[in-house]
């Protein structure tokens, strides 16, 4: 009955909000943020946040200000526009990504863990994602008449197939402990001695940290079929076709800079194309990674590039880092590391898609979501506890769609629902036979209705967690009292008596009792039914 309630609450949006005006299809773009906890931005007025890890700190909390990050344009977009109070992700990177990219949760697609997936119907470890789930969040906004990008990080399989026209990645396929002809900011597995020890390729000396691919100085970035190239992946800027950038590639060419000028240029040549586009930027900041130019230090996030915010716009330092071989002086033009400052630049790119939008004459015509994938390195992800794993920032401004809602709105989401969202914007029908487990958002964004879903859900290999507004289950199997927000998001009470909470809390635990049995799958379903799901109904344009 609610299905039917919602389907016909979108059919009158049809006629109201897309109808009377001539719009054409509005744009889409989702900056998909890595490993923040809502907590960390300011907006959602935590009294914690995290703290730079250095050489002999102590905790990972802090309520100092210094390192509390600075966002006022993400601010601006979510009170002119709206920021959920709760959303959930998974607990972790991968699983999180299968989420947004397939609107569905575990026991479908099998990704449980970043190391812990599913085997294919054929007995191969690691159940691609396009397999499981072939209607990707891509092939949904193109099934509705959409161009695609994607642009940053992936951590997927083959990245051409899940249905982005085009790509910016960093790092790009193939590139993970293997020599790339771009850059030798690099950490690598090597045997020595019949032991495995990780080296820094740019000083041949041991590392303390994990095998990677540099992403944010002098990346390693591939190019998905750009207009320009004869080929699928190239690695930029090493062909014929950009000369110039070569010329300038080097220590000072920072990985979210280089992606969002790519993802800039795919949106002028479609804009003078009057071709709608979806751009999916799954940006590598706020992740942890080795620090090439600090590296005698215990920094857990490089910095960023200097900017300065006046009130009214940005300005940005022009990167000047000179050395070679492990040794170099950022002649003041690199920020201090902390996730703070990871944040302040994500801000500063907000500012510059909101000027961009401006300048291509589209700002009233896109919906811009931003939100991360699971909780902060070091506080949050990959745990189990209350919500710490998967609590993380939505903010949704979309002028075209004459919202309702604006401000903070105190309901419930989840990762899952931004897929079946977007296909009710682009007018794409999702087949019954194809199970999604998210809700679409637009009957809440542009009606009056009060509430959304009743539940959100989330996994973690065999653990599974659960909330709505009154109780939550975590991962440990511990109950919380939510019906109210602590100042620190997350230091809910536990119930240890039922008999001391209204008849409400235990009626919603019970319903959730209900509903986790239908996607626990973890030790009944782990791996692909034999022949996988069969045939698969396509996607409808509506």
């Amino acid at each position: 009955m609610r299905k039917i309630v919602l389907s016909l609450i979108v059919l009158a949006i049809s006629m109201t909000a897309f109808a009377g005006k001539k719009r054409s299809q509005p744009n889409i773009i989702i900056l998909f943020a890595d490993d923040i906890s809502a907590r960390e931005l300011p907006i959602y007025g935590s009294s914690k946040w995290s703290a730079p890890i250095k050489s002999g700190a102590k905790g990972i909390d802090t309520s100092d200000p210094k390192f509390r990050a600075k966002t006022p344009n993400l601010d601006k977009l979510a009170n002119e526009g709206c920021y959920v109070k709760t959303a959930w992700a998974s607990t972790i990177c991968g699983p999180s990504r299968a989420m947004m990219m397939t609107g569905r949760y575990a026991h479908l697609h099998k990704w449980w863990h970043n190391k812990d997936k599913g085997k294919s119907p054929e007995g191969k470890s690691g159940w691609r994602l396009h397999d499981s789930s072939p209607h990707t969040i891509a092939h949904v906004a193109k099934a509705g008449g959409y161009s695609t990008y994607w642009a940053g990080k992936t951590q997927m399989s083959d990245v051409r197939k899940f249905g982005f026209d085009e790509g910016c990645f960093t790092p790009g396929e193939g590139s993970y402990n293997r020599a790339i002809p771009t850059t030798d900011f690099r950490l690598e597995s090597r045997k020595v001695d019949g032991k495995k020890k990780i080296y820094n390729a740019d000083n041949n000396k041991i590392a303390d940290s994990y095998v990677q691919s540099g992403w944010y100085w002098y990346p390693h970035v591939q190019l998905m079929n750009h207009p320009d190239e004869t080929e699928e992946l190239v690695w930029w800027p090493t062909t014929k076709n950009h000369k110039a950038a070569k010329d300038t590639f080097g220590l000072n060419t920072y990985g979210p800079d280089v992606e969002l000028e790519f993802v800039f240029d795919y949106m002028e040549r479609k804009v003078k194309e009057d071709k709608p586009f979806f751009v999916y930027h799954t940006s590598h900041l706020g992740h942890d990674a080795w620090d090439f130019f600090n590296h005698e230090e215990a920094n857990k996030w490089p910095g960023t590039p200097v900017i300065k915010w006046d009130g009214k716009k940005y300005t940005r330092t022009k990167p000047n880092i000179t050395g070679d071989n492990g040794v170099y002086d950022t002649h003041g033009t690199v920020t201090e590391q902390g996730i703070h400052t990871h944040i302040n630049y994500l801000d500063f790119q907000v500012w510059q898609y909101m000027n961009k939008l401006k300048s291509l004459g589209i700002e009233d015509n896109t919906i811009f979501i931003f939100c991360a994938d699971n909780g902060t390195s070091g506080y949050g992800k990959s745990s189990v506890v209350a919500q710490k794993g998967t609590h993380v920032p939505m903010i949704i401004y979309a002028p075209v769609l004459n919202m309702t809602k604006q401000g903070e709105v105190d309901i419930v989401v989840n990762l899952s629902d931004v897929l079946p969202t977007i296909a009710d914007v682009v007018g794409v029908e999702i087949p019954e036979s194809y199970e999604i487990n998210g809700e679409s958002l637009i009957p809440y964004l542009t009606t009056k209705e009060a509430g959304f879903r009743d539940w959100i859900y989330s996994y973690h290999k065999d653990r599974t967690l659960a909330r709505g507004d009154l109780v939550m289950k975590d991962g440990n199997g511990i109950w919380y009292d939510v019906s109210k927000s602590p100042k620190n998001l997350i230091s809910f009470p536990k119930i240890t008596d039922w008999s001391q909470v209204s008849e409400a809390h235990r009626v919603q635990r019970d319903e959730i009792k209900a509903i986790i049995p239908q996607y626990d799958k973890y030790a009944a379903e782990h791996d692909a039914p034999k022949g996988g799901y069969g045939k698969v109904d396509p996607l409808k344009k509506e």
